[in-house]
């Protein structure tokens, strides 16, 4: 099989002289955790791996420390909202990813410089490092100028097409892509000209040693007989927002459920005046982000679980990793009928045909009612994980792409 469609390939030999350094602007790390995944992945591999990231909000707040064997940098960042705040935002972390690359460059050499977007300008602030040969990796983790539009209800208009043209210099300065899904992989190709032996499919997977099935916590449902939850990023576009409304419908068809909502993001609070003004207040309770074993707990509690990502272009295309996650805990999901959902999930979820909350709620509420199927539908979930989804069976890809820049490197010094 061609580079990136999924074949079996072993891993590089051990060789802690390679360094590789990744940079992320959208999260720290390793609360990012498909960046930390893919550093223990290279770690585990031989690699030398360094980690710039922004600081964490409320943790994950030093500026350098080593985890794991891997060196996390960290910089300073206020994040910003609305489209002028992001352009603020962005500016500011190029300058500071760059001074901080520059210091860290002077003690060693990078072979390989892995960057993830949002944004997709992140390669240029370490553009320097090409003189020195270099390399370049572009993960591909958000279609930017589909989310721009979801976001922010835009058009085809200037700042539409200033994200399109970051997204080609991005995939322009990259020798190497990697795409999450798919349907990622054929925009690299098609949108971003990129060859295709020099894509390849790193699927968004769960660790299965991270999320293990435990003992269910009754407490959790707050006296009633079910527990719905949600967990993940609450932005504008993760439909959130359906999910309270769903549950505005669901509670007057049935009272016998509350709901838990872990997470955090631009949209949390007003997703919490609406479940307040919904009359949801005592059934719909927003937890705020949570350590892994609350959230085990949590799920390993929930009978239902909620991905309620509307219909929209970019999230159609997208792999919610939230669904994944899912799965490898052995729940019944609930989700809208998208592309790349469908693929994730297959049958361990109920798809909501239309982008209508209430049709979400039809869905739930037949779920509550057959814990046959509900329990038929975790264990196709596991399967599913455990066979394809965990984060094991995208480690040859990302380890292939490695192995695939390391090549170009060679045949680029050999010609110089």
């Amino acid at each position: 099989m061609n580079a990136g469609t999924g074949a079996t390939r072993p891993r590089l030999t051990p060789n802690p002289s390679r360094c590789a350094l990744l940079i992320s602007e959208n999260e720290t790390v390793p609360l990012d955790r498909r960046v930390w995944n893919e550093c223990r992945t290279l770690r585990q591999a031989g690699w030398e791996v360094a980690v710039v990231c922004p600081r964490g909000r409320d943790r994950w707040t030093a500026s350098e420390e080593v985890i794991d064997g891997i060196e996390i940098h960290r910089y300073p960042l206020r994040p910003a909202d609305g489209a002028l705040g992001y352009v603020r935002e962005y500016a500011q972390a190029m300058v500071r990813i760059r001074r901080l690359v520059r210091r860290l460059a002077r003690t060693r050499h990078f072979d390989v410089v892995h960057a993830a977007n949002p944004p997709d300008c992140l390669l240029l602030a370490v553009r320097f490092l090409r003189r020195g040969g270099t390399r370049f990796v572009f993960d591909h983790h958000d279609l930017v100028p589909e989310l721009y539009r979801d976001r922010f209800a835009a058009g085809d208009g200037p700042p539409y097409r200033a994200t399109r043209l970051l997204e080609a210099l991005a995939f322009k300065l990259a020798d190497v892509s990697i795409a999450t899904n798919d349907s990622y992989r054929r925009i690299a190709i098609e949108r971003g000209r990129m060859p295709p032996e020099d894509v390849f499919v790193v699927r968004n997977g769960p660790d299965l040693a991270r999320f293990r099935p435990a003992a269910a916590d009754p407490t959790l449902r707050r006296g009633r007989t079910h527990l719905l939850a949600y967990v993940g990023v609450m932005g504008p576009q993760d439909g959130v927002d359906h999910a309270v409304r769903a549950l505005a419908y669901l509670r007057r068809r049935r009272r016998d459920w509350h709901a838990i909502f872990v997470g955090d993001g631009d949209a949390m609070q007003s997703m919490v005046e609406l479940a307040a003004s919904l009359g949801l207040d005592h059934a719909a309770e927003f937890v705020g982000w949570r350590e892994d074993a609350d959230i085990t707990r949590i799920l390993c509690t929930a009978d239902v679980c909620l991905a309620p990502d509307p219909p929209s272009e970019f999230n159609k295309r997208s792999t919610m990793i939230k669904i994944t996650e899912y799965l490898a805990m052995g729940c019944a999901v609930v989700s809208y009928d998208l592309e790349e959902s469908r693929v994730s999930a297959g049958p361990a979820a109920s798809y909501a045909l239309s982008g209508d909350p209430q049709d979400l709620a039809v869905c739930i509420d037949q779920l509550l009612s057959d814990p046959q199927r509900r329990a038929r539908m975790g264990r196709l979930g596991r399967e599913r994980a455990e066979e394809r989804l965990a984060w094991r069976h995208a480690e040859p890809e990302l380890l292939a792409a490695y192995d695939r820049v390391l090549a170009k490197r060679a045949v680029a010094g050999l010609a110089a």
